[in-house]
């Protein structure tokens, strides 16, 4: 006769897999937390050389900026390797924030691509080492031609850094690689000193949010951009009437042109007030018909000019106190010139 046991399997067995689990659950939170510290080590050793870069930056900054603020052509980026991906990016940015420019890999540069670098152009060269030996016959073309020349590197005395007009130069700060080995901390700087010198640039030069959407005319960034008159109803759409209009009139012109709201306009033609749904509501009575509209208003209205951002206009329309559906565009006099709906928002993909 077969006992429980033999049956069931022995508790022994079980409370050993039960510890086997235990073992496993345990080196995994091991691996997460020793993952976690990894990663925060490295981003702290990124931000200590990001902490040193900005404390170093001086007059050779400034330089840098006039250089390429003085371009009367184009500016090129390039670097070799990690550094080359950093100058791509780099270039982009400028390009999107209105200083043309473009890369141009240093390989290449030297199997004809020289000749697309100009006079007038300034070119912004990458290499931590200061001795990229790619970037020898780029670096000779500029002084060649007599052009402008930005290094950014960590050697003072390369020979990058010595054939520049101006070299940034990167402060001594250890890779976030344990082995020391992998560019980490040395791109994260470059990458960031890129930026810097874009955003410097473009607050020299006065460079707007309508400028930008100039070159980001696509996507979420490009509606977000948009202005208010690009998308406001105009002309006989826009729902508005006198202050003595009676309330049987000012209501067939909301059900008309189908805002659910009536802009009240003064004898100067400048918006007084508007009549909404809620307006409606707390006037209500016998006497609401024959009521003049300039009694049932709400005055002071919330307003917009045709010139600001649509995204400014949604600010607008989602006040906690208390949001609202639609807005009037007024001119510097107050005078209203159209109506926004949030619904035009939804449709330019900014709400």
């Amino acid at each position: 006769m077969l006992s429980l046991t033999a049956v069931l399997g022995s508790p022994y067995r079980v409370l050993h897999r039960s510890k086997e689990t235990c073992h496993i659950m345990t080196a995994a939170v091991a691996i997460a937390r020793a993952d976690l510290d990894v990663a925060r080590a490295v981003l702290g050793t990124e931000a200590a050389g990001l902490r040193a870069l900005a404390a170093g930056l001086d007059e050779r900054f400034t330089r840098a900026v006039d250089l390429l603020d003085g371009a009367a052509g184009r500016v090129v980026v390039s670097g070799m390797g990690k550094s080359g991906h950093v100058a791509r990016k780099i270039a982009a940015t400028l390009a999107s924030t209105g200083t043309p420019a473009l890369f141009v890999h240093p390989a290449e540069a030297s199997h004809g691509d020289l000749g697309m670098i100009v006079t007038g152009d300034v070119v912004l060269a990458l290499s931590n080492s200061g001795e990229t030996a790619e970037l020898a016959d780029l670096v000779a073309h500029t002084r060649r031609f007599g052009l402008k020349l930005i290094g950014i590197t960590a050697r003072d005395g390369s020979t990058l850094a010595s054939a520049a007009d101006v070299a940034l130069l990167l402060p001594a700060a250890a890779e976030a690689c344990p082995m020391g080995l992998a560019p980490t901390t040395s791109t994260t700087m470059q990458m960031a000193l890129g930026d810097a010198l874009a955003v410097a640039l473009l607050t020299r030069r006065g460079f707007t949010a309508g400028d930008f959407r100039q070159f980001h005319p696509g996507g979420k960034l490009g509606a977000r951009l948009r202005r208010v008159r690009e998308l406001m109803h105009t002309g006989e759409a826009v729902p508005l009437a006198p202050p003595d209009t009676k309330m049987d009139r000012a209501l067939l012109l909301m059900t008309e042109k189908r805002f659910g709201c009536l802009g009240i306009t003064d004898a100067g033609g400048r918006l007084a007030g508007v009549i909404t749904d809620g307006d409606l509501r707390r006037a209500m009575g016998p006497d609401l018909l024959v009521r003049p509209a300039g009694e049932v208003m709400t005055t002071s209205p919330r307003t917009i000019g045709p010139e600001a951002l649509a995204a400014a206009a949604l600010h607008l329309m989602n006040a906690r106190e208390r949001p609202i559906t639609t807005l009037f565009v007024v001119d510097s006099a107050g005078r209203p010139v159209g109506i926004l709906h949030v619904h035009d928002l939804l449709r330019a993909g900014i709400a």
